[in-house]
């Protein structure tokens, strides 16, 4: 099930200014393997999110090869550090080849490993946590998330509309770990929590 209707996406598209050739490169990359990134609209999206929560420390939990990681370093100001994790060492290496072509790198951590073993072991709070790992496993990531997320910081999570599939009667689990997601986003009291309908929904969360 498409969220946004297809004319729609395409119209912002074409509205939407070129991106940079490094970007434009990592999208072709991603098309030709399949490879799930946030894209340009949700990049967009982030980069803002970004300068309006004057972010200066960023994490991300599954950051694939780098993409969505890229519109937050072009946010942040010099002594901004966005901190990147990811299982594949693959993903890692193609991640900082890109950054370097863009001239980020040095706004840039990449850590190999599991995401919620990684959070651990990375000390300080932090203005902005972006949340891509499994589906299945976005609840553990919401109890170790909050936490970490200073007062007016952002909880920002992908594919929280999971292609329409949240409306199935028989989720599997991640459908399941988006649903149970979802819920404990909207009914935490530290959160206030809106879920945009763009590309496959993006959850933006304000710790209170």
């Amino acid at each position: 099930m498409d969220i946004v209707n297809a004319h729609i996406v395409e119209y912002l598209l074409n509205v939407t200014p070129d991106r940079d050739d490094t970007l434009a490169d990592m999208e072709q990359y991603a098309l030709a393997r399949n490879f799930p990134v946030v894209g340009p609209l949700v990049g967009r999206a982030l980069y803002q999110f970004a300068k309006i929560a004057h972010a200066e420390r960023i994490l991300e939990l599954g950051s694939g090869f780098g993409y969505s990681a890229y519109w937050f370093a072009k946010a942040l100001g010099k002594d901004g550090r966005v901190i990147c994790t990811d299982g594949n060492p693959d993903n890692a290496e193609h991640a900082e080849a890109y950054f370097h072509r863009g001239k980020i790198a040095n706004k840039v951590t990449f850590l190999v490993g599991d995401a919620l073993k990684l959070i651990d072991e990375v000390e300080g709070q932090f203005d902005i946590i972006f949340n891509d790992i499994d589906k299945h496993q976005y609840p553990r990531a919401f109890r170790k998330a909050v936490p970490r997320l200073r007062r007016g910081g952002l909880l920002i999570s992908d594919n929280v509309l999971w292609s329409g599939k949240v409306l199935n009667h028989k989720p599997d689990s991640d459908t399941a770990g988006i649903l149970t997601y979802n819920r404990l986003i909207y009914s935490s009291k530290e959160l206030f929590t809106t879920i945009i309908p763009l590309r496959d929904g993006v959850s933006v969360s304000v710790k209170l």
